[in-house]
């Protein structure tokens, strides 16, 4: 008998513990090969051992330029994406870990300026490929809808 994996609407809010995002709403976007996370004022910081690292700003909620979380991560490297329009952006890629429902692991998410779109990150299908069943039909099956950020 095969088990299905777990089912996820096709938006679920999530959080990203190592950088200080106690909740997000993500898309789940299995159109996009990779997942995006909105940043801004991305700078380089002095490395911690052997990787180079930077600091960067996230506003965690849609229509809220007020919440700034600042934070700080490893680059993993740097690639570029094709954004939504089709237009190619190099982009600083990091790996983190994601806090979906009961489960946790490590994504690689790129940082780019969300400001214009309507979800501050968007889940890639590498992020969930192998862990979840997409529902396309529904939302926040894993996270109810928190009623403060």
């Amino acid at each position: 008998m095969t088990v299905l994996p777990q089912a996820i609407g096709w938006r679920e809010w999530l959080s990203l513990p190592e950088l200080g995002i106690s909740q997000i709403k993500a898309k789940i976007d299995t159109g996009a090969r990779s997942s995006a996370l909105h940043a801004y004022d991305i700078q380089n910081i002095p490395a911690k051992g052997d990787r180079p690292r930077i600091r960067f700003n996230v506003h965690p909620q849609q229509r809220d330029t007020i919440t700034v979380v600042t934070a700080e991560a490893d680059i993993l490297d740097r690639r570029e994406v094709r954004n939504s329009g089709g237009k190619a952006e190099l982009r600083y890629v990091i790996l983190t870990p994601i806090q979906l429902g009961e489960q946790q692991w490590p994504i690689e998410l790129t940082l780019t300026n969300r400001d214009v779109m309507g979800f501050r990150m968007l889940l890639g299908r590498q992020a969930v490929r192998g862990r979840f069943l997409v529902d396309p039909g529904n939302s926040y099956l894993l996270n109810p809808v928190p009623h403060a950020p």
